[in-house]
């Protein structure tokens, strides 16, 4: 996986497909190859950029506060070190609210914006329920076990979690192999979650833009949807009726289907 300098970090990322860029953004406490249910379909019509963002994955993660807009520029940036002119910005949860201040701040940059199971403005509820997730971090300071055990209620419906075990012991086993993001790191991504507030600049995002819930979320629920429907001009609202908050998981053929139908109008 190349790792280049963009900005004042070096970021690493994962290329994959040919046609017009793709940016994928990972969510909290994730890195590239969390989307490796999405990439082979959407590769088949784009050139898919995933990325490890600022504290995750094989990107760097320096000391310091993080926050949704710096991760935002590192995208820019590493844009700007691949001779990106503009792209498709895609993001799930954090991915999202990155994508958002990405399209707001260079909208030059974005050609279509997909915000998944996200969120303008980080509100009471979702502050106390990623507190809750740094808390079981920080004692568990295993930050894999920490992932399944504190952030996987919230990504899935009960149902998943009865009738199909085996499918969440695959994911489970999964995020046990990937890069293991160090505690620090964790805590000064979720730190940013909690301080996002784009809310007054989605009025700039200027790109064509989907907006997808799980109905059964609780963090990013559809409390979310008008705030961001209304304030994003040229936007759409799609809602998945059996999923909760990692729709990209627990439906992925109707999640690609949805998602892959709108890159492709917009492409060209």
């Amino acid at each position: 996986m190349p790792r280049v300098q963009a900005g004042s970090i070096r970021m690493n990322y994962e290329e994959q497909g040919s046609g017009e860029p793709l940016i994928l953004i990972p969510y909290l406490a994730a890195e590239q190859a969390c989307y490796a249910f999405q990439v082979p379909e959407y590769a088949k019509h784009f050139r898919c950029i995933s990325v490890d963002p600022r504290g995750a994955g094989e990107s760097d993660k320096p000391a310091g506060t993080y926050s949704t807009e710096m991760l935002a520029d590192d995208v820019a940036a590493l844009m700007h070190t691949l001779g990106i002119a503009s792209a498709h910005v895609y993001g799930v949860s954090l991915g999202g609210a990155v994508g958002m201040w990405l399209a707001a701040r260079h909208p030059q940059r974005v050609k279509s914006l997909s915000l998944h199971s996200t969120w303008p403005r980080s509100d009471a509820y979702l502050k106390a329920v990623v507190g809750g997730w740094q808390l079981v971090a920080r004692q568990l300071d295993d930050m894999p076990e920490a992932v399944i055990q504190a952030l996987f209620p919230w990504c899935f419906t009960p149902q998943l979690y009865d009738s199909r075990p085996e499918y969440l012991q695959a994911l489970s086993d999964f995020v046990r192999a990937r890069p293991r993001q160090p505690l620090d790191a964790f805590l000064r991504q979720s730190d940013a979650v909690i301080a996002h507030d784009a809310q007054a600049q989605l009025a700039r995002i200027q790109a064509p833009t989907q907006i997808t819930f799980g109905r059964h979320d609780q963090v990013c629920s559809t409390r979310f949807a008008e705030p961001l429907r209304q304030g994003i001009a040229n936007s759409e609202l799609h809602v998945f009726e059996d999923c909760s908050h990692a729709g990209l998981y627990e439906n992925v053929a109707a999640f690609n289907e949805v998602t892959l139908a709108f890159l492709r109008r917009h492409a060209g």
